[in-house]
């Protein structure tokens, strides 16, 4: 499986004006570019954390009254913050933190539009191997590194135990592959009352990211490296294998998957595990989370760090690294996981006294950490590198399920577009 974190070096970033926009690269010029005192933290609020987000901010300004912080909406969100980020590069007011999500993160440091963190890093005695590897190196691109782990997840299954019953399946694990699921799919509808077997958020809500664990098990991929792969054999098999099980009525594919789960109307979810606080508390029904059906890797990593901009002055540069360092210190990463669903960044929290005994009380939440090192790889360029790749691939899925469109010719026009969008905006840049 590739591995994005040894990405190729890149010249030139300060000239890019990729697709998100043509970025300031250095904000120079921003009216209120030194800030008024306080640190702004822009988020879209992952999980729904905005209560314990805000709950932290509270516990920094106690400690640092000189610095104070302050929580401003960044949109509904990731794509939303990130507008609203170039728009603040274009000549608005800069925030001193921003989250970054997967399909961001790479486009702003291209672009030298967010700053390198090692050297604030090492200037203010943080130690980055505090954070667990694999989502540390996520945000490593030609030697440095340009966002800290926040709100990190993996996909997950999520299954109606009762149901299972039902269907005479065990409640205690998921299919070991996708060929299981489809044998399952027929016993879990008619346990759900024809409801479907898996419903899956649709090509607005990344759809994208969910498909791409599922390509791989079937050893196709979206890219290798810059290279698009749709229209590979095993890619296409993958796509048709969604397009027949939509087609069947054992997947459905939906804009708010979790309600429809939530309240019974699928026998499984295919989410994130930052829904998982929000559907415990929700759904009336007991539910199992596994990992996603193999062969290994079957699934992505995914979700968000917190990167801070490179046209704000040093000194802000240096209290936003320490604030980011006490969002994601291990105290906070265990308050923000156990009430959103996403895992812990810091390696030391799985052993804190507390989050052992969450853990032990909440079997669901330890699936998306064991899978981590079990079952998830990097993503694939042309969904995360490739500007609005993502939601170019999530737009093309629901063409060959809500659609009904042929998958050779929609995967043929994902290949053309991807390679497209890399010769123009990428591969001026590449050494």
């Amino acid at each position: 499986m590739l591995n994005r974190r040894n990405l190729l070096g890149v010249a030139g970033a300060g000239a890019a004006t990729l697709a998100l926009g043509s970025l300031a690269a250095c904000g120079s010029g921003n009216a209120g570019q030194e800030g008024n005192g306080t640190i702004q933290f822009w988020s879209n609020h992952p999980g729904s954390s905005k209560e314990i987000e805000q709950k932290m901010i509270q516990a920094w300004n106690t400690a640092n009254p000189d610095t104070p912080a302050t929580l401003v909406d960044g949109g509904a969100n990731y794509e939303e913050l990130g507008q609203k980020f170039n728009a603040a590069l274009a000549g608005g007011d800069l925030p001193d933190v921003i989250v970054a999500s997967d399909v961001t993160w790479f486009n702003f440091a291209l672009n030298e539009a967010t700053t390198p963190l090692d050297d604030l890093w090492k200037d203010n005695g943080i130690d980055a191997n505090s954070y667990v590897d694999t989502l540390r190196e996520d945000y490593a691109y030609d030697g440095k590194h340009y966002g800290m782990p926040y709100a990190r997840s993996t996909t997950l299954m999520y299954f109606n135990t009762d149901v299972m019953k039902k269907a005479d399946l065990d409640p205690t694990k998921g299919p070991q592959t996708w060929d299981e699921f489809a044998q399952w799919a027929p016993k879990l509808k008619a346990a759900a009352d024809g409801k479907p077997a898996l419903i899956i958020p649709d090509g607005t809500s990344y759809l994208d990211w969910y498909f791409q664990g599922m390509i791989w098990t079937f050893g196709g991929a979206y890219s290798n490296e810059w290279e698009p792969t749709f229209t590979k054999a095993e890619s296409i098999e993958a796509g048709k294998f969604l397009a027949d099980q939509f087609k069947q009525g054992h997947i459905a594919i939906a804009k708010d998957a979790n309600n429809t789960f939530g309240i019974g109307g699928a026998a499984a979810l295919l989410q994130s595990t930052g829904s998982l606080t929000g559907l415990t508390k929700a759904a009336k029904f007991p539910f199992i989370t596994t990992y996603l059906p193999g062969p290994k890797p079957g699934a992505t990593t995914g979700g968000a760090g917190l990167a801070i901009p490179n046209g704000i002055s040093d000194e802000r540069k240096k209290n936003a690294v320490k604030f980011v360092d006490f969002l994601t210190n291990t105290k906070n990463t265990i308050e923000f996981t156990q009430a959103t669903g996403y895992m812990p960044v810091r390696k030391d929290a799985v052993d804190d006294p507390s989050e052992k005994a969450f853990l032990e009380k909440n079997p669901n939440a330890m699936t998306a950490i064991k899978q981590l090192n079990e079952n998830t790889a990097p993503q694939d360029f042309a969904r995360v590198f490739v500007p609005g790749g993502g939601a170019l691939i999530g737009g093309g899925l629901d063409k060959i399920t809500i659609g009904g469109q042929d998958v050779n010719k929609v995967f043929s026009e994902l290949s053309s577009e991807t390679q497209k969008a890399y010769e123009r905006d990428i591969k001026p840049l590449i050494k």
